[in-house]
């Protein structure tokens, strides 16, 4: 069974995916605090939306921004506090960045809200559906026949239509989305259409860092490219295959088995 991290490991670095799979034998917990971090800022964009169904239409810019900031710091720290007594390595960066996205979200979020009220002469209740339609958060699918399996971490479902929604930390590029981000989606689709019966025409890579949410068409050849890359990983994972890479200094820089993979 091919868990979609380890495609999106792939898509990264297949020299990566070799190690963690073949010769990192130390617990790596780096998987469970993304999870972990996934779950806050997921929970944190609840809050929020508990949030604004208090504001009203007369209210300005700067209410509507403390009104749904309401307890975000409380909720974020204590949530912090528990991920780190799971003795996970959450650094004081990582912490500042949920925030500062936090709070760049929210801004947006009022700027938006506003506008929208103004519009439709509508408090922000009548409206909620339009920021927040119904979806499901961190829902896991699988695919025995693919052998696939994965946590996608937003399913939207507007009039019957199922839309797969990928949050990403990463720094976005200038048009579109990058390709490993879409494969990833479109792994996503594929295990929706098997889980719901239905069929899926476009998803979304949502970029915290500009707060803009990207769709992409789930056509024949970004499935093909999943299929291609599915059968790559199996040659590393189960076939213990080699993977020839060429070494990438922004890629290498910052990974943690640099020395390791330079080494050998």
């Amino acid at each position: 069974m091919i868990n979609i991290s380890s495609i999106k490991t792939h898509m990264f670095c297949p020299m990566k995916l070799y190690i963690q799979t073949h010769v990192d034998t130390e617990e790596n917990n780096d998987y469970q605090l993304a999870i972990e971090i996934k779950k806050l800022k997921i929970d944190i964009q609840d809050l929020i939306n508990k949030n604004m169904r208090k504001i009203r239409k007369e209210m300005t810019i700067t209410e509507i921004e403390n009104e749904l900031s309401e307890n975000i710091n409380i909720f974020i720290e204590s949530s912090t506090n528990a991920i780190r007594s799971m003795e996970l390595n959450l650094e004081s960066s990582q912490i500042n960045e949920i925030i500062d996205n936090t709070y760049f979200n929210i801004k947006i979020t009022a700027l938006r809200v506003k506008q929208a009220m103004n519009i439709l002469e509508k408090d922000a209740f009548a409206i909620t559906d339009m920021f927040f339609p119904n979806c499901m958060y961190s829902y896991l699918l699988k695919d025995s026949q693919l052998e696939l399996i994965g946590i996608c971490d937003k399913i939207e479902i507007i009039d019957g239509k199922y839309y797969p929604v990928s949050i990403k930390s990463s720094n976005p590029p200038l048009k579109g989305v990058w390709d490993q981000d879409a494969i990833e989606l479109v792994a996503h689709a594929i295990l929706v259409e098997e889980e719901f019966d239905t069929e899926v025409f476009v998803g979304f890579i949502y970029y915290e860092k500009i707060a803009e949410k990207r769709p992409i068409i789930m056509d024949v050849n970004l499935r093909k490219g999943l299929f291609e890359v599915m059968r790559e990983v199996k040659e590393i994972t189960e076939n213990n295959k080699l993977p020839n890479v060429k070494i990438n200094s922004k890629k290498c820089k910052n990974c943690k088995y640099k020395e390791m993979c330079i080494k050998n």
